[in-house]
């Protein structure tokens, strides 16, 4: 296969090169101001970060630095497809879009024909972030009433748990951090993942010598630029932060008055801890007690204590308890009250956009069955509970998404797209594992190839991505697509007849931003809330304005279908929840399927830049437990759950508790030995309280392959 990419023309005078201003589109929560170089060959060149943007500050991942390599890819989808040969065999022709969309089309309309409206299934996720490209999907499933899409592979245990004490999503501006004496990292491999935070929490260490502590399962390239790392066991936040609060009671270190202000069941919270010691930690995390004593110590007596939380360690089946934990750490010490202490883990709520044009959310029927997304390996396979009372899915239409490799319990996701009355469509950049399983393929536009709106979880900007060049082909926007299959299924709404920048000025005007004149001349718009307010110094998001120490699980402020897992039984208080998959004797290590530093969930796995970088999909497990199994460098491990088995090429490597696993994935399933990827292993049975994936949260045996 040929994977050169060549670079714009050398013999171009730089006045031939434009820099114009973009955003990166990618599901991170950086959501970097991008300086773009065009050609006037109408190619993209090199990618950096803004610099005058106060949080991206100059700096992007290398593997957006490289998007060219991925914009010019020679295996990119330039032509609509049909498929030709039997499913999953990639073997296709080409056709004119207006047949293309016809097919797409009459199999939608035949699914809901034979069975009903809810035997289509509108599917999509986070390949792009921009809200119009993304979100547009869902005007067509609310306007044809087909089942609608209930979002729970990310974030749905970290933000119910953060809601469930905070009342509200949103938090201590990111940029603070360099105004930080300590700054925790929990459940983030910033280095890899969202390299911005490194950049704030790095200008405290210089200019202030603030102490950067990171909690994580293993030694991961944040941790080993930490000055305190604190290496746990998977699934075992929730009770080094009950260690950490309980050394703050003990010691004198809680800030009793802010507490008495700010907080709710305060002093059942103290009576809970007193149990909750760092010897009873330690033997749950594996963290030596006098490492989480000194680390508590810090925490209470830095007044500047700035939580970075992630949503790593929240993909476990405790995980909304563990965030709830982590939440309550700086709310004892009292770190709100001072710039550079708090909390952040997602901005999402500060926004308010008005999404009726984007979403058409005036034609959303609530009496139409929601499916939940991580569960469409049991979906498909037609079981009762994951179907909601509703029909079996006969048509799906998936944009922004690779399910075949990304969703949990892949038997079932394989077996699910093997059906021969299963109609798919996919509307992708390249030929993905989902896009193989497909009837129909429509070739999709990039983020520099058509306009959008975004927002940020990591930052408090207002951004807007332009079109710069003219896509590659006949490659086609999400937003134009949506619309071409209304008109042929007759959908009617409004944003059907809208172009993109239409719908943009539109959400700008009615969610009073200004107009999209005013955000293009602007680049970006600051809207960070007072700090009085971010930093909750008005009060928490709840009616009564306080914490909440003692949940109500039931009312965590997520849409959702309704209520998941067991629930009832959840924690009263912060604590150790112990529903993880334990180890045990028949499956003697926890796994942690982690991402990769040069891919993003499998975007980037088509460049060879980023597939070179990481190698074959690999294990990394401890070099006193392989020599247990027998298993050398380089070796072949067969790993093994309750829910099936992938052969991955054994690491050494001693950042590990013994016991604990490691795979940084996520890699094309033709990419494993026998062509099963990593989420083979994973469950899909959901997270309480209101669903989302546990991919981190696996017991495995291993044995040599």
């Amino acid at each position: 296969m040929n994977t050169h990419v060549a670079p714009l023309s050398p013999q171009l005078p730089r006045t031939d090169v434009k820099v114009r201003a973009s955003v990166c589109p990618h599901d991170c929560p950086s959501t970097c101001a991008l300086e773009v170089e065009v050609g006037a060959d109408g190619r993209i060149g090199r990618v950096r970060g803004a610099r005058d943007h106060s949080y991206t500050a100059g700096v992007i991942c290398a593997k957006v630095a490289r998007y060219a390599e991925r914009a010019h890819h020679p295996d990119r989808l330039t032509r609509p497809l049909v498929r030709t040969g039997p499913k999953g065999s990639g073997q296709f022709a080409p056709v004119s879009w207006d047949e293309a969309l016809d097919r797409v089309a009459d199999g939608l309309a035949d699914a809901e024909r034979r069975h009903g409206a809810e035997a289509v299934w509108p599917y999509y996720y986070a390949g792009t972030m921009g809200l119009v490209m993304r979100d547009g999907i869902n005007r067509l499933t609310h306007a044809k009433k087909y089942s609608r899409f209930f979002s729970s592979i990310c974030v749905n245990p970290a933000w119910s748990g953060y809601l469930a004490g905070a009342g509200r999503l949103s938090g201590a501006d990111p940029r603070e951090m360099a105004q930080s004496d300590l700054v925790t990292l929990w459940g983030t491999n910033a280095v890899s993942t969202q390299v911005n935070v490194m950049t704030h929490a790095v200008q405290a260490r210089k200019a202030r010598g603030a102490k950067i502590a990171v909690v994580d399962v293993y030694r991961t390239p944040t941790m080993e630029q930490a000055d305190i790392p604190l290496l746990i066991r998977p699934g075992t936040d929730g009770a080094l932060a009950c260690a950490v609060m309980h050394v703050l009671f003990r010691d004198d270190l809680a800030d009793r008055d802010y507490l008495a202000r700010f907080a709710r069941d305060a002093d059942e919270l103290e009576a809970h801890l007193s149990t909750r010691s760092p010897q009873w930690a330690a033997a749950i995390t594996g963290l030596p007690a006098e490492e989480i004593e000194a680390y508590a110590r810090l925490v209470g007596t830095v007044p500047r204590a700035y939580f970075r939380i992630g949503y790593g360690f929240t993909r476990s089946r405790n995980g909304a308890v563990a965030m709830h934990s982590v939440a309550s750490i700086p709310v004892v010490s009292g770190a709100w009250q001072h710039v550079g202490g708090g909390a952040a883990h997602s901005l999402s709520g500060i926004y308010g956009w008005h999404k009726r044009m984007i979403e058409g959310l005036d034609l959303r029927d609530p009496r139409t069955r929601a499916l939940d997304q991580s569960r469409i390996g049991p979906i498909l396979v037609g079981e009762e509970d994951a179907l909601a009372g509703g029909p079996p899915v006969h048509a799906l239409f998936i944009q922004n998404t690779n399910p075949v490799a990304v969703a949990p319990e892949q038997d079932k996701v394989r077996a699910g797209f093997a059906r021969e009355d299963l109609f798919v469509a996919v509307h992708e950049h390249f030929m993905t594992d989902t896009a193989r399983m497909a009837d129909v393929v429509l070739p999709a536009t990039m983020f520099t190839e058509h306009d959008d709106l975004y927002q940020a979880g990591g930052h408090p900007h207002i951004q807007f991505g332009p079109k710069l060049v003219e896509p590659p082909g006949e490659c086609r926007s999400n937003h134009d697509v949506v619309c071409a299959l209304a008109a042929r299924l007759g959908a009617a709404h409004p944003g059907f007849d809208m172009s993109a920048r239409e719908i943009i000025d539109w959400t700008l005007r009615e969610t009073r931003r200004g107009t999209l004149d005013e955000l293009e001349a602007a680049r970006f718009i600051d809207i960070a809330p007072p700090f009085e307010e971010a930093h909750f110094l008005t009060g928490f998001g709840h009616r009564d304005k306080r914490f909440h120490f003692a949940p109500d699980w039931s009312a965590t402020g997520l849409p959702a279908p309704g209520l998941f897992g067991p629930w009832q039984e959840m924690p009263a208080l912060p604590d150790h929840w112990a529903v993880i998959e334990e180890a045990n004797a028949d499956y003697p290590f926890r796994l942690v399927t982690a991402p990769a530093r040069s891919f993003l969930n499998t975007t980037f796995t088509e460049t060879a830049t980023s597939a070179e970088r990481e190698g074959p999909p690999a294990l990394m497990i401890h070099p006193d437990d392989a020599a247990g199994l027998g298993l050398a460098a380089g070796d072949g491990a067969r790993v093994e759950s309750a829910r099936g088995a992938v052969v991955l090429k054994v690491r050494l490597f001693d950042g590990l508790r013994r016991g604990v696993v490691v795979s940084e994935q996520i890699q094309p399933n033709r990419a494993h030995a026998g062509g099963r990827g990593i989420n083979t292993l994973t469950g899909a049975d959901p997270v309480a309280p209101v669903g989302g994936a546990a991919f981190h949260d696996n017991r495995v045996r291993i044995a040599k392959a």
